[in-house]
């Protein structure tokens, strides 16, 4: 007589779902990854998530509302724009840098080349990297209309600029730089946003 199957935790299973995605990417994740890695059968991983795909999807929500989330709420702090600023890079640093943890962004990094077929994937991870982006420029347009920045400043180029690099910070964490090397560079970075402060 076959015992019964083990309890599924689905929120469990999402969060060892998001690491591995996190680490190996999208399509470096087969089917078999995520029986070995969740412990459940493929036919309950399609029951609970619809597809390796549907659970991609959630996995990047969750991360987006847990340890992703920094950005926004470093942004959405009552701060001045440039401790603002300060908080999301050093945020970021010990996000992507955590020893024994995936190195990076999982936005960043989880579907910067695919196939064709896994396209609207890789669209859909753009999407989110261009959001971030027009968050920092009407964060800083939001600071100029304060008062905070200079007029006449270009508040777009200043955003990509900001967007730029912390989308560079996962990189150099995921090629192994140190958090100590990676929070040295914030001071200097910040030179272009004090040029503009009033």
């Amino acid at each position: 007589m076959a015992g019964r199957p083990r309890e599924f935790d689905r929120a469990q299973a999402l969060e060892k779902a998001r690491d591995l995605f996190w680490t190996r990417g999208y399509e470096g994740v087969s089917m078999a990854d995520l029986v070995a890695a969740l412990g459940i059968a493929s036919a309950r991983i399609y029951a609970a998530f619809g597809s390796k795909e549907q659970l991609f999807r959630e996995a990047v929500e969750l991360y987006k509302s847990g340890e992703g989330a920094f950005a926004v709420h470093a942004l959405a702090a009552r701060l001045n724009v440039r401790d603002a600023l300060v908080r999301m890079l050093e945020e970021a640093v010990l996000l992507y840098t955590r020893s024994g943890q995936p190195q990076g962004c999982m936005v960043v990094t989880a579907a910067t080349n695919t196939s064709a077929e896994n396209a609207g994937i890789a669209d859909w991870l753009a999407q989110h990297r261009r959001a971030r982006t027009q968050s920092l420029v009407e964060r800083l347009r939001d600071a100029q209309g304060k008062g905070e920045l200079r007029e006449g400043v270009d508040m777009q180029a200043l955003g990509d600029y900001y967007a730029a690099l912390l989308h560079g910070l996962s990189v150099q964490a995921r090629d192994g730089v140190p958090a100590a090397r990676l929070l040295a560079l914030i001071a200097p970075a910040m030179a272009p946003l004090d040029l503009a402060l009033v």
